[in-house]
């Protein structure tokens, strides 16, 4: 186990602090101001907010963590739990990363991934490696995804690197 995944694992934070904390938050960045992302062509602000963001929307940092504590709870770790059985008994690093991952790619991909179905069955590890199979964008795999799917990078800790600490 790495010793930022243990560091992380030992936080003592719940499930969404610790996903927010050290997996969402460090690779989303926080852009205070409201900006217009042109890949996703929308308006985004805080740590990747789309929801509801107009231009010269403006948060402070705390409303930013707030929010993203908000939606990680309501719009992902709650719909998580309806659609993957035993979501709740799995390992708080493979909820967390799992978390993570419906951030980024959409409660409807998640629920509907290889890794939700391992996760049903038990098989943790598979659920582990099938997230990092979300590392494309327009068909190519791009290195920034790869990072965060696996084991990260120097700065910030890889949803693969935690996922299979808890285990």
């Amino acid at each position: 186990m790495s010793r930022r995944a243990k560091t992380a694992l030992a936080s003592g934070l719940g499930l969404v602090a610790l996903t927010a904390t050290f997996l969402t938050a460090p690779w989303e960045g926080n852009e205070n101001l409201a900006y217009y992302d042109r890949l996703g062509k929308v308006w985004t602000v805080c740590f990747g907010e789309t929801k509801g963001v107009k231009p010269g929307d403006r948060y402070t940092d705390e409303e930013c963590l707030r929010k993203l504590y908000t939606r990680l709870e309501y719009d992902f770790r709650r719909p998580l739990q309806k659609c993957i059985r035993e979501f709740d008994a799995a390992p708080v690093s493979v909820q967390a990363s799992m978390l993570d991952l419906s951030y980024n790619v959409g409660v409807g991909a998640a629920c509907n991934s290889t890794a939700a179905r391992l996760i049903a069955t038990g098989d943790m590890r598979g659920a582990c490696y099938a997230m990092t199979r979300f590392n494309r964008a327009g068909g190519k795999i791009i290195e920034g995804l790869k990072r965060r799917r696996e084991y990260g990078d120097t700065n910030r800790i890889g949803e693969l690197e935690l996922c299979l600490a808890g285990l």
